[in-house]
């Protein structure tokens, strides 16, 4: 029984020597090392969040100069009108200028139509024939 015993306790205990081996060995070796994947997993962190920063201040920087877009050209529509009140010289004048600055202040957007017709559009022009008209292809032939 203890010739047994000795054949299961020295492989045993060579199992065990070698798993001990293998994890010092996983610990030192370079680019496996646990610690150096979570400082690259920190730095990419780090990276996201300096992004996730930047993008957020390019929008507030935006919209920071869109007000100062919108406030400019209120200044200078008060300006015109303020001008056109001032230097005209009648008060037809007046109105006029202060309806083209109102006219311009908001910009008349057109609609587009449907044609009238849903015919499709010919290749001559009414009362001649053109080069596709089936008339001279006729006469030709």
């Amino acid at each position: 029984m203890e010739q047994s015993f000795t054949a299961w306790l020295l492989p045993a205990l060579a199992l065990i020597a070698g798993v001990g081996i293998g994890f010092l060995l996983a610990r030192l070796l370079p680019g496996t090392a646990p610690t150096q994947v979570q400082h690259q997993l920190d730095e990419m962190q780090e990276r996201f969040e300096a992004y996730q920063s930047e993008v957020v201040s390019h929008f507030n920087t935006s919209a920071s100069l869109m007000q100062k877009v919108a406030q400019n050209y209120q200044d200078i529509q008060d300006h015109l009108a303020e001008g056109a009140n001032r230097l005209a010289l009648d008060e037809l004048s007046r109105q006029r200028l202060l309806a083209a600055l109102s006219d311009s202040a908001q910009p008349a957007r057109e609609r587009i139509s449907s044609p009238a017709s849903t015919e499709p559009p010919k290749d001559y022009a009414p009362g001649s024939s053109g080069a596709l008209s089936d008339e001279e292809v006729l006469k030709k032939a």
